[in-house]
C-alpha cells in the first residue's frame, strides 16, 4: 500500500493542539478571502508571531486540514463556545481531519479508559503503530523517529484538550454542559461524545436534554 492508498498521514508530526495560535488564525480562515490571507500571513507574520517561516506555512497547512474537515457553521457556534468546549471543539476537527489521531482514540485511549487502568502512555500509543504497521505499508516504512514525534503529538493534544493528565497519565473525561454537545448529536457525531470519555448513561442522559 503506498502513500495515495493510505488513509494515514504524519503531519501531525509539525502541528499538534495550538489553541491559541488557531484561534488567531479562525477569522482569516472564515474569511472570504481567506486563500490571500494566509499567503500574506505566513510572510508577514502580524498574528502568528511564529519567527520561522517554515513553521508558519506548517501551520496554516494544518490549521485548513482542520478548519475543512468539518462545516464551516460548526466554526461560526465555536466563536461563542467557553475555552473548555473550543478545546472539546477542537479535539473534534483534529479526529476528524487525522485518521491516525481517531484510530489512535478509539483503538487505544477509549480502550484504556473502559479498563481497570485508566491511564495512558508513549508505548500504549507505540503498541499500536506496530497494529498499523502490519496493515498499512505507508505507515510500516515510516522512520521510528517520525513514530515517536506522532505518538508525542497526539499525547500533547489529549493533554490539551483536557483528557489526560499531565503529571499522572490518567485519561479523564471532558465534561462539558449539556448544550456544548448538540451540534455533535444533532450532526449525527454522537461518537465525539464517547470520545470525550463519557459513559453511556451519560451520553443518554445529554441527549434527553438536547432535544
Amino acid at each position: 500500500m503506498n502513500k495515495k492508498n493510505s488513509p494515514y498521514t504524519a503531519t501531525i508530526t509539525g502541528c499538534a493542539f495550538l489553541y491559541n495560535e488557531y484561534l488567531r488564525i479562525l477569522p482569516l480562515l472564515m474569511s472570504e478571502n481567506a486563500t490571500e490571507l494566509l499567503k500574506d500571513e505566513v510572510k508577514t507574520n502580524q498574528i502568528l508571531q511564529v519567527n520561522s517561516q517554515k513553521a508558519r506555512q506548517t501551520f496554516i497547512t494544518e490549521f485548513k486540514r482542520r478548519y475543512n474537515a468539518v462545516p464551516a457553521t460548526f466554526w461560526v457556534n465555536f466563536q461563542t463556545m467557553t475555552e473548555r468546549a473550543q478545546r472539546a471543539g477542537l479535539l473534534y476537527a483534529i479526529l476528524k481531519a487525522y485518521k491516525l489521531a481517531f484510530d489512535f482514540h478509539f483503538n487505544v485511549t477509549v480502550k484504556r479508559w473502559n479498563s481497570v487502568e485508566q491511564t495512558l502512555k508513549k508505548n500504549d500509543i507505540m503498541m499500536e503503530f506496530n497494529e498499523l504497521s502490519t496493515r498499512d505499508e505507508f505507515v510500516d516504512s515510516w522512520t521510528d523517529n517520525t513514530k515517536d514525534r506522532c505518538a508525542s503529538q497526539y499525547l500533547t493534544i489529549l493533554r490539551q484538550a483536557g483528557l489526560l493528565n499531565s503529571k499522572t497519565d490518567e485519561l479523564q473525561p471532558i465534561h462539558l454542559e449539556a448544550s456544548d454537545y448538540t451540534f455533535y448529536i444533532r450532526s449525527g457525531e454522537e461518537w465525539f461524545l464517547e470520545a470525550c470519555l463519557l459513559y453511556p448513561y451519560e451520553v443518554n442522559d445529554i441527549k434527553s436534554q438536547v432535544k
